[in-house]
């Protein structure tokens, strides 16, 4: 979930609460805050605290609370005030910047785990962090952490994503955590996606992941093929996730604002590039 601002660049406190509302009401059937496509990174703790607060009293669905930082002491005392807001779960991300070894990464998603009772869920994204989990730093992990149930895999890596799913299934839940990697990990075990288009694509993408657990496979590419589009313009170099997102929401007249820095404001070519995605998709559903 994108989070809302203000024109002055504030949190924008009741926006949250209703864009929450509305992408449950859209299809999503969890939400995640203050992860990579929230902003995480230029939210202070008390705006964080405050999120999770709020999104969790506003909709009935899982809320999973992103409490990672490169500090490990930090990411511990977040994850234990993150678990008072009433939230269903922690996302415990890979730490930007420090680039550790796969022991540190280990001890450091072992200390975010163990500082919480709630289900945890891993996210492994080294576009951004800088250092993959590997397969057998995961499966120490989870000998150490009973609460560690899910992992969100970012990598791009379909042959380690593979291997992971078939070592840890009935263990370890996989989730895509890249949308156009979807139908590709859905093959591979995944139960479903932590998605950025479904904020404007909740209905195609649930559709894609109902018709990959049933077997339609023919029916999942289908949806994967009409999603193109909107995967291409989610993030790109001119334009990072998610700068397009809240282009999106302003489109559809939901909460939203700019970005806070270094990320910034969007301007007419990704307002362009984006109408034209949304409306593509609203002519095809009919």
């Amino acid at each position: 979930m994108a989070t809302p601002f203000t024109p002055e660049g504030d949190l924008d406190v009741a926006g949250a609460a209703e864009l929450a509302r509305r992408l449950v009401e859209a299809g999503n059937d969890a939400l995640v805050v203050a992860g990579s496509t929230g902003e995480g990174g230029s939210l202070s703790d008390e705006e964080k605290i405050a999120l999770f607060s709020t999104v969790a009293a506003a909709v009935s669905v899982p809320v999973v609370a992103g409490t990672s930082s490169p500090d490990t002491r930090h990411s511990v005392e977040l994850t234990r005030a993150a678990s008072t807001t009433g939230v269903a779960g922690i996302l415990a991300t890979t730490p930007a910047y420090a680039r550790p070894s796969q022991a540190g990464l280990r001890d450091h998603l072992v200390a975010l785990a163990q500082a919480t009772d709630l289900p945890v869920m891993l996210y492994d994204i080294p576009v951004r962090t800088g250092r993959k989990i590997k397969a057998e730093t995961t499966l120490q992990i989870l000998e150490r952490c009973s609460n560690v149930v899910g992992l969100k895999d970012a990598s791009g890596d379909l042959i380690a994503a593979g291997e992971l799913a078939w070592r840890t299934r009935g263990r370890l839940d996989l989730y895509s955590g890249d949308d156009s990697y979807t139908l590709a990990f859905l093959s591979l075990g995944a139960v479903g996606v932590v998605s950025v288009a479904g904020h404007w694509a909740a209905p195609e993408l649930r559709r894609l992941v109902e018709c990959a657990l049933v077997g339609d496979f023919e029916g999942a590419r289908e949806v994967h093929h009409r999603l193109m589009p909107s995967f291409e313009v989610e993030t790109s170099e001119n334009y990072p996730n998610p700068v397009p997102t809240k282009a999106a929401l302003r489109y559809l007249g939901w909460p939203s604002g700019q970005c806070r820095l270094p990320l910034g404001a969007g301007d007419e070519v990704i307002d362009a590039q984006v109408r034209r995605v949304i409306d593509d998709l609203r002519r095809l559903r009919g």
